[in-house]
């Protein structure tokens, strides 16, 4: 069920009322009765990057091969008529 508070009790019962949004329960702060803003949970984001999760997994190549990769493909196109 979600909790509505006024600002004053909302500024006097603020950690009580986060640790209830990090549980999971919708917190509504009012003012004069009106609600003006939601305290809500963040959830973690599922696209966060994940540094160094391939390390180990493979072998980068040196520079010098690296510069060579698709030599030949480049070639050609310049060759290529028209």
């Amino acid at each position: 069920m979600e909790k509505v508070i006024n600002i004053h009790a909302a500024k006097t019962q603020f950690s009580q009322l986060v640790e209830r949004a990090a549980r999971g329960e919708s917190v509504t702060i009012a003012r004069a009765g009106k609600p003006v803003v939601r305290l809500v949970a963040i959830d973690a984001p599922a696209n966060a990057p994940r540094t160094g999760f391939l390390k180990g997994h493979g072998k980068v190549p040196s520079a010098e091969t690296f510069n060579r990769m698709g030599e030949g493909d480049v070639e050609s196109l310049f060759e290529a008529s028209p």
